[in-house]
């Protein structure tokens, strides 16, 4: 765009000229123009900005209604009463069930061999450590010469005995003579019988060196060696499950142990893998660990290569079918008291239900007793409210 200017000049002789002179004007900067689609990304988030600040009712800070003389609104929920499949968790240590120790019997000795090794299945009677016996061998051979010896003494004094007897009905021998002949003769008997005793003593002995399994099993651990010396002072040797057979020692809480029955189906999982093994409860522990109130559960499991004595697992317990309420977890509160939680009741306010908690699942907390599932229990935020207090109760989902 042009426009036209008038300049004033003087010239030599000191008039002035009045002049008109056109200036062209500078081009003009081209406007910016924003994108169609930003525009249409500013206007949608304003008007999800406008109802998410304009819709729904304002909720009110837990507290801050009984400083502004409001009543403060929960949300709650009526749990109803469903069958419900009691399972039970806990955790435990895998064990052999019957763990059978073995270590000297005899007076020991050398070890010289030793066939076995961990892992391996063993019979009843097997041979699990050799231990040198030649010092025993010649003293069983010693005593098998006394026997001998006194066997010969015997037949003495049995054939002097006989001679005497036939001396005596020609009145040369008396009758005393012939007692003392039978004394000796008695008592040469009594020497062969002592010394078979002592003969079957030391092959006793000798058969004792060798260490033996107890019974069929399968072996955990082996703590010997060609070469060492053992005593019955050595402690134990080889350990043996019996059978093969494993348990698991699953901790449990005093209230779930009430609900468990000898019998029960338990999976167990090893941890490590996600491979379950199922088992049976053969015992309830009868007595609770002062401690931490919790008590044993041993969960009979057959062999199997992926239990291993001394590993961690979990166990899922069927505790049988229960009709009961189920609350989550943000529901349920707990003090010294014990668990609790509020209820709304028909004036609107707020009461604290003592709850005893059962099994926990993926859906929920079963509560065992304290609720009938028609009450309106506080669905969370309870520990901001008060027994007592006036609220305005919301249903929940």
């Amino acid at each position: 765009m042009n426009y036209e200017t008038r300049v004033n000049t003087v010239d030599t002789d000191g008039d002035v000229i009045v002049e008109d002179i056109i200036v062209e004007d500078a081009p003009a900067p081209p406007r910016r123009r924003w994108p169609w689609f930003v525009l249409a990304a500013l206007l949608l988030g304003a008007i999800v900005a406008f109802f998410m600040l304009s819709g729904g009712e304002e909720e009110v800070p837990f507290g801050a209604a009984a400083d502004e003389g409001q009543t403060q609104s929960v949300t709650v929920i009526s749990p109803g009463a469903a069958s419900l499949e009691g399972a039970i968790n806990a955790t435990g240590t895998l064990a052999a069930r019957r763990e059978m120790p073995v270590g000297v019997v005899g007076e020991g000795g050398r070890v010289v061999s030793v066939p076995v090794e961990a892992g391996d299945w063993v019979r009843q009677g097997q041979v699990l450590a050799v231990i040198d016996r030649s010092v025993q061998n010649q003293q069983a051979a010693s005593q098998r010469a006394q026997i001998d010896v006194a066997q010969a003494d015997a037949d003495l004094a049995q054939a002097n005995l006989d001679r005497a007897l036939q001396l005596v009905e020609r009145g040369f021998i008396s009758q005393a003579d012939i007692d003392r002949l039978t004394a000796t003769r008695d008592a040469a008997n009594a020497r062969v019988q002592v010394a078979r005793a002592q003969l079957g003593e030391r092959q006793a002995r000798n058969a004792q060196l060798n260490i033996v399994a107890p019974a069929a099993g399968l072996v955990l651990a082996r703590n010997v060696e060609p070469g060492q010396v053992v005593t019955p002072g050595s402690g134990t040797l080889f350990s043996i499950a019996r059978g093969g057979e494993m348990e698991l020692l699953a901790a449990v809480g005093e209230n779930e142990l009430a609900q468990i029955s000898t019998g029960a189906i338990v999976e167990v999982t090893p941890a490590g893998g996600d491979q379950s093994f199922s088992g049976q409860v053969w015992q309830v522990s009868p007595i609770i660990d002062e401690t931490n109130r919790q008590g044993t559960v041993r969960v009979a499991l057959s062999y199997a290569e992926g239990l291993r004595p001394g590993g961690f697992a979990t166990a899922t317990i069927a505790s049988g079918s229960v009709v009961a309420p189920r609350l989550p977890e943000s529901a349920i509160l707990s003090d010294d008291d014990g668990s609790y939680v509020f209820i709304v009741d028909g004036d609107n306010k707020v009461v604290r239900r003592n709850v005893t908690v059962g099994a926990i699942s993926d859906e929920g907390i079963a509560i065992a007793s304290g609720l009938t599932g028609r009450e309106r229990v506080v669905l969370r935020a309870g520990g901001f409210l008060r027994e007592g207090e006036t609220v305005r109760p919301v249903a929940g989902q």
